[in-house]
């Protein structure tokens, strides 16, 4: 009888949260470019939800057996972003201050820019997600403090240039992985 280990093979989860996280951000990121009204919001909502915040979770604990503490620390913080961003505005929208909401923003740009600074070592196209958000974050506190619509309106564009990157991102994660070779490069990291 041989006693012989067969290595377990876990799968990447960061095409799956990189997608969940892409999906939603793409979507608020229209109604903060004004491409379409808060009308538009109950879906962006459900997203944030089932998708952007749940799939998240369960790809950053999907990292932790893999001992990658960026993905998981990654996944699970934008997941529970995307519940707070969802029961903030089903629930308490009215209650905070425009620049409490600010400061909620300007620290998850914090948290990002940080983060940013560890994509440094790590392909190219993640470098570009994370600098993109950061970004991001920033110009829509900044909206939340001053009150600007063209601030507003800038975070959404930034948004859905972070979006993008996050989808292509996850599509060639995925794509690579079943083609076994490079088909939509990621950029080497340094």
């Amino acid at each position: 009888m041989s006693s012989e280990h067969i290595p377990t093979k876990f799968s990447n989860p960061a095409p799956l949260g990189l997608a969940g996280f892409a999906l939603t951000t793409w979507l608020l990121s229209m109604i903060n470019a004004g491409w379409f009204t808060a009308d538009g919001m109950n879906i962006v909502l459900a997203v944030a939800l089932a998708y952007g915040g749940t799939a998240q979770m369960i790809a950053g604990v999907m990292e932790l057996p893999r001992g990658n503490t960026f993905g998981a620390t990654a996944f699970v913080s934008y997941g529970a972003f995307w519940w707070s961003f969802a029961l903030f505005v089903l629930f308490l929208h009215d209650k905070v201050p425009a620049a409490f909401v600010g400061w909620y923003l300007f620290m998850w740009g914090i948290f990002t820019l940080y983060m940013w600074v560890a994509t440094w070592k790590a392909p190219r196209a993640l470098q570009l997600v994370f600098l993109a958000l950061w970004i991001t974050f920033f110009l829509l506190a900044a909206a939340e403090w001053t009150g600007m619509p063209g601030l507003k309106m800038a975070g959404g564009y930034g948004g859905l240039i972070t979006a993008a990157l996050a989808f292509y991102l996850s599509a060639a994660e995925v794509i690579n992985e079943a083609h076994q070779r490079t088909v939509l490069p990621i950029g080497a990291p340094h």
